[in-house]
This record gives structure tokens, C-alpha cells and sequence, in this order.
């Protein structure tokens, strides 16, 4: 279905420009008056040369001319809806009219291709570069912006998005998340009418804690799995972030996202240019399942580290010690990831400070040499025991806070974000240090640097931030203290970068007590992040679940710990949807459960090429059902998985009729075999009958899932 603007026109079109990937375009329009315009948004034509006869976009006379549909819209001149950029000129003047002036468009490869657009205003040396990313085959789009000062003195940017969609459609239906620690990524659609939405943070560091910056809108309709029309966007940018949803005059959508430009004006110097975060926008006229495919096919082929290549199974100690523990229980520790035929043990928190050690979350922070009494020879003794086991060794660290009760607070309180007259204000028992400062991201490298300098055998970082920003204020910026916000993402990146370019491929977890800080921008420097301390399985299928619209199955961690009252099948089932780990006391397990949990590894490093590369298929959503159901499938769609999970303790819950598989060749036999299995437990899916792809995916299979069968995994392998 392809859909035209509604609005208002050029006076009349000079030429348009064409953006397309695969199935989708964004046409835009230059008029006469110099002012470039969005006239489409959606399904591509199929000649490109008719965007050029989009309808007129005016309805009601030139009262909102090539402003509302204004592809980045200035503030202060003739527009009347919100801004996507708004500054002060050198001489005070508030108003921006930005012209076009040429495009270009670079090509990287046969699917990627860059346009920029130059726009400037005709009475300031101010100019304005669009870019737009395209990947065709993925059908994904990032945009940004760069802002140019060539005036004779500083400008100040009150606000600088990355992007400015125009879309349209009858309706539309804004699908966002809310949450909390342990209660990440909360679900809410609601309808957008006339006036503007929000979406927004103002944390600073621990950015996506009550708000992450990803959303979906549905165009006409609320979107289904497999059918509607569906924008999915999210900013990339590890701090405070904004999308503004405006539902103008004209009942057309407009879409402004970027960094939040709360307590964040930037003074611009002459010659001086701002680059804004990107934002990165998939469509589908196929349903939210079509446009989650493609933003995981593009985050593991072009953003996330090692998108298309392993992941290491792992131990990790901090359920089963927390900070209480010592060389000798970390030593059988490392013995029992053997024994569970995982790839890595983990060190979480707790292993360092001395003046002030680490027993507890109130000392230590910032304090990074081992601690004596804990680790008397040091890390290094446990790289060894883990080489001695055949494992890798893993290590926690949290490089950008600091403990008021710590050498570092004592050494450099000029490093710590705080305000200079106000009482400090914890934030889990720690302040932040101050990234802005060039020294502070000397030490935060450092940290990491000093680490793999005496221990290059170190196989993994977990990269943990667990506090917000309180009391911005920076002792290094002085009188740029709006910058903070800003200078602070910036200066993380900058030592992400060093980081990566003296240790290329080191795995790394993002960790933010959660999904804290999850983003496309972060994901570029980490293998994988840490979705949420909750590790309930029950709670972990629905947080796992609404990750999955916008992050692929790779870049999940999911642990298999004591939370919840499940049994360990059941825990480990909904582990595995993702990169499986355990945090459990593997000495206490019976002798049945640790069966089932060095089974359970031995048959997830024969799926996990599926899970981790396929492509996903969600088939029945907890939200809906009794029951969870969902797929990955292979490329070649010869073999997918599929797991099933009980949701509701209700009688006779279950799954009580057959769910229909998606993803599969129509034409092709399949045989459907239940795996991971309990000791001394039989299954009556054992694979001797084929199935056609056809009947599969019309008539479905039944994994009978019940009371007595929680959770179910399912292989489905081309009949030979």
C-alpha cells in the first residue's frame, strides 16, 4: 500500500530526492523556495521518477508551507510545531531558516549508500548537513546531523536532533516501554492524538533505567507479528535522550529524536562543528516480527561487535558469593565451570580495595588493585587455575563510579561529578567521575589497560554502571557546565575507542544494574549486555521477550541463577533463547540437576548457531496466551529451534491446540524432535515423522506444553 503525505506543498517541486532501500523509500522534495520536504514515507514505488507526483501536499492554503513536513524542521522563523533544531546567532538573533543548497551520495558498497544534504541559512553563516544511511538489504536507515558555525563568533544550540520524520497515515498507535530496576522494559501502546508525546531521560549515565530510547509506531492500526504497518526507532546515544511524537494540524506524524537538549544548551565556537547522535528507523508493512528481523540482521552485520560470531557460555560467581569470598572458594569455582562444561568463569564485584575493601557496596569503588586479603596473589593466580581447568577467565569492573569510602575520592575529588555547594547525594553508595575530563578518561582506560598489561590472558569484561547523575556539575568544564551532559557520552566513546584499538577482540558485557544503558551506539564496543538483575524466569520470558523486538538473540545475556521457584529445566529453557550463562552454587546441585545442566550445555553449543544467527519468529506472546512460543531459523531454513514456555499457574493451562511455526521453506519435509530433556524424562516428539514446511505453517504442532511440562525446546531439522 503505498501512502502519500498529507499536508502542505512546495509551491512548486524542483526536484526530488530519492531514498531507498530494498522495500521502503523516503522521497524528499526541494521547492522552489529552497526548503526541502518529506512527500513520502513507506512501501517504495517502483519507479522513482512518480514520487514526483506524490499528491499536493497543501489541504488547507499555504499557511503551513514546507514547514510541517519540513525534513529538519528550524525553530524561531516561520514554524509554529516543535523544532528539530533551535539556536542563538552570534548577535542574538533566535530565528533559523535553513535552504537547500546540494546533495550528494557517497557509496560504500552495493548496499551501502550515504546521502548528505546541505542546507544553510541565507542571512547566517550557519549550515546544516543531513546524513542518510541507507542499508538496503536490512531496510534500515540511520540518520544525523551535522551543525556548522561560520559565523563570526559562538552559537548557542538550544536543541540539535538527529532526525525529522514526516509520516501519515489514518491513525497511529505508539508502542513505548517504561520500567525500573528488575522491571526493564514494561510495555504500553496507546493511541497518539493531536499534541506531542515525549519520550525522554535526564539520568545522565544509567540513561534507559525508567525509559529506553527505542519505540514502534503503527501506522492505521496496531501492528500484529505478521501483519500492519510498522516504524521501529531507536537513538543511539549512551545518555539522555529525546523523542518528540507530534501529531500536527494536519493529522500527519512527525518524529523527532536525538539527544536530549535538557540542561544541555552548547556553545558552538566559530569554525566549530556539532555532530549529533544517530538514529537509526526500520518500516515494515509486514508486521512488528518483519521489522525486528531487519533490525537484527543490520545490528549483528554492521553494529554490534562480533555480530556474527560466538559467544562464550559462562559461570559467574556473584549469586553464589556475593562479595564474601577468597582465593580457595573462587578456586573450586573455576573447578565447577569445568565440571558444567561452560566456556568462562566470571569475577564479579568485590575483588579489590584494600584501604577501604571491597566487602560490601559502600567501599572500594575506584580502588582497583586486588584486594590482599581476598586475592593475596592476585588475579593472576586465577587466570592460572582457569588455564589449569581448561576454562577462560572473566572479570567484573565498573570503571566510572567511585565510593565516597575510597583512596580515589580522597586522591581526586575534583573528578567526581557533584555540586560544589550542595550535599552529595548517593546514588547505590557512589557518585560518577567525571568523563568529560581528559584525565578521568585516562583513568577509566587505565583501569581496563592495567588489568590486561599484567594479565593478557584475561578473556572477558563485564562493564558495569550503576548510577545515575546526580548534582551535574563538572570542576573541569567551569563555565560550560551544559556541556556536561554532552562531553560526558563523548568521553566514554573516547575511551571505548582507545579501548577497542589496543584490545580489538576482547569480549565485553554491558551491564547498567540491568539494561540500564542498552543502546545501538554502546553495542558497537560490546559483545553482548546484561538485560536485567531480574533473573526470575518467569519475569525473564516477558523482559527477554520485548528485547527481542529491537536487539537480536546474540546480545542477550541471560543467566540460569536461584531467583524464582521454577525447576532448574525451566530456568535453563528460557537461559538458552539467548547467550546462556549460570550464577548458581554448582556443589549444591543434585546429582539429576547437574546432570541436566552439563547436558543442557553440551546440547546449547549444538543450537546456538541457530539462536544466535537465525532469524526469529515470535509465534505466541505471554502477554496473550498461557504460553510463550517462539523460533529461530537458519538461513537456509533447513533447521530452526523452537521454545515453549508455560506462563499462567491457572488449571488446565497449557498449550491446547497446535501453534503455527513461521520461517520455514513451504516445500521442504521437516522432523520435529523434542531436545533438552530431563534425566530419566521420555518425550513423545522424537522425530520419526516428517512434516512439510507447508503443514507446519498452516496447520502447526502442538508442544504440549502444561503443568507438568513447563517448558518444552523443540528442534526442527530437514527430513534427509
Amino acid at each position: 500500500m503505498i501512502t502519500s503525505l498529507a499536508g502542505t506543498a512546495f509551491a512548486q517541486p524542483t526536484s526530488v530526492i530519492p531514498i531507498e532501500t530494498k522495500r521502503y523509500g523516503l522521497a524528499l522534495q526541494v521547492g522552489n523556495d529552497k526548503r526541502v520536504g518529506i512527500i513520502h514515507f513507506g512501501t517504495k514505488l517502483k519507479n522513482s521518477s512518480e514520487y514526483l507526483h506524490a499528491p499536493a501536499m497543501s489541504r488547507r492554503g499555504d499557511d503551513y508551507s514546507g514547514i510541517l513536513n519540513s525534513v529538519y524542521t528550524p525553530s524561531g522563523s516561520r514554524n509554529l510545531v516543535e523544532p528539530a533544531i533551535r539556536v542563538t546567532h552570534t548577535d542574538g538573533n533566535t530565528s533559523l531558516d535553513l535552504q537547500y543548497v546540494s546533495h550528494s551520495v557517497q557509496k560504500t558498497d552495493n548496499n551501502v549508500s550515504t546521502t548528505s544534504i546541505l542546507l544553510r541559512d541565507p542571512a547566517y553563516a550557519l549550515d546544516v548537513t543531513l546524513f542518510i544511511k541507507v542499508y538496503a538489504e536490512e531496510d534500515v536507515i540511520e540518520q544525523w546531523s551535522v551543525i556548522k558555525n561560520n559565523e563570526k563568533g559562538n552559537v548557542t544550540l538550544h536543541k540539535y536532533a538527529s532526525a525529522n520524520l514526516y509520516v501519515s497515515a489514518k491513525d497511529y498507535y505508539l508502542n513505548h516501554y517504561h520500567g525500573d530496576w528488575a522491571k526493564e522494559m514494561q510495555p504500553e501502546e496507546i493511541r497518539l492524538t493531536s499534541g506531542i508525546k515525549v519520550l525522554d531521560s535526564k539520568l545522565g549515565t544509567r540513561a534507559n533505567l525508567y525509559q529506553p530510547p527505542t519505540f514502534m509506531v503503527s501506522l492505521d492500526k496496531p501492528a500484529s507479528e505478521d501483519e500492519g504497518r510498522v516504524l521501529y526507532g531507536s537513538v543511539e546515544w549512551s545518555g539522555n535522550f529525546r523523542v518528540d511524537l507530534e501529531v500536527d494540524p494536519l493529522n500527519n506524524l512527525r518524529v523527532i529524536a536525538g539527544i536530549n537538549p535538557f540542561a544541555s544548551e552548547y556553545v558552538l565556537g566559530k569554525g566549530h562543528e556539532f555532530t549529533t547522535a544517530l538514529f537509526v528507523y526500520t518500516y515494515s508493512d509486514k508486521g512488528k516480527g518483519d521489522a525486528s528481523r531487519n533490525m537484527h540482521r543490520w545490528a549483528r552485520k554492521y553494529r554490534v561487535m562480533q555480530g556474527n560470531g560466538s559467544r562464550l557460555t559462562l559461570l559467574n560467581n556473584w549469586e553464589a558469593t556475593y562479595f564474601d569470598f577468597n582465593e580457595t572458594k573462587l578456586a573450586e569455582l573455576i573447578k565447577d565451570t569445568k565440571k558444567l562444561g561452560v566456556d568462562m568463569f566470571l569475577l564479579d564485584d568485590g575483588w579489590f580495595g584494600n584501604k577501604y575493601p571491597r566487602n560490601g557496596d559502600n567501599a572500594g569503588l575506584g580502588d582497583w588493585q586486588e584486594n590482599v586479603q581476598k586475592l593475596p596473589h592476585g588475579i593472576g593466580y586465577l587466570v592460572k587455575e582457569a588455564q589449569n581447568n581448561q576454562v577462560k577467565f572473566g572479570i567484573w569492573v565498573e570503571p566510572e563510579m567511585v565510593n565516597p569510602k575510597s583512596e580515589l575520592y580522597e586522591k581526586h575529588p575534583e573528578w567526581v561529578i557533584r555540586q560544589p555547594n550542595r550535599p552529595e547525594h548517593l546514588y547505590r553508595n557512589q557518585l560518577v567521575l567525571d568523563l568529560s575530563n581528559p584525565q578521568v578518561q585516562d583513568f577509566v582506560f587505565g583501569v581496563l589497560d592495567n588489568i590486561m598489561t599484567k594479565n593478557p590472558n584475561v578473556a572477558f569484561f563485564k562493564w558495569d554502571c550503576n548510577a545515575v547523575i546526580y548534582n551535574a556539575h563538572s570542576q573541569y568544564l567551569k563555565d560550560k557546565q551544559s556541556h556536561l551532559y554532552v562531553e560526558y557520552v563523548r568521553g566514554l566513546y573516547k575511551v571505548l575507542e582507545r579501548f577497542r584499538a589496543k584490545y580489538p577482540d576482547l569480549p565485553m558485557m554491558l551491564c547498567s544494574g540491568g539494561g540500564g544503558r542498552v543502546d545501538y551506539a554502546a553495542l558497537k564496543y560490546f559483545t553482548e549486555f546484561w538485560l536485567s538483575d531480574n533473573t526470575d524466569p518467569l519475569e525473564r520470558i516477558f523482559i527477554q521477550w520485548e528485547y527481542s523486538y529491537f536487539f537480536p538473540a546474540i546480545t542477550h545475556d541471560n543467566h540460569v541463577t536461584d531467583w524464582g521457584k521454577q525447576p532448574i529445566k525451566f530456568r535453563t529453557d528460557v537461559a538458552m533463547m539467548g547467550k546462556l550463562g549460570f550464577d548458581i552454587v554448582v556443589s549444591e546441585l543434585n546429582q539429576k540437576d547437574l546432570e541436566f545442566c552439563q547436558n543442557a550445555v553440551s546440547t546449547y553449543k549444538t543450537i546456538n548457531d541457530v539462536v544466535w544467527h537465525g532469524d526469529l519468529y515470535r509465534l505466541a506472546s505471554p502477554r496473550d496466551n498461557d504460553y510463550a512460543s517462539l523460533m529461530y531459523v537458519n538461513d537456509s531454513r533447513d533447521r530452526a529451534v523452537m521454545f515453549n514456555y508455560l506462563v499462567s499457574n491457572r488449571y488446565g493451562a497449557g498449550t491446547l491446540s497446535p501453534i503455527k511455526l513461521n520461517g520455514l521453506d513451504p516445500d521442504k519435509k521437516y522432523r520435529v524432535k523434542e531436545i533438552n530433556l530431563y534425566p530419566g524424562t521420555k518425550s513423545s516428539i522424537t522425530g520419526d515423522t516428517s512434516y512439510s514446511g507447508d503443514y507446519l505453517m498452516t496447520i502447526g504442532f502442538n508442544p504440549g506444553v502444561n503443568a507438568r511440562r513447563a517448558s518444552v525446546i523443540l528442534e526442527v531439522t530437514e527430513a534427509k
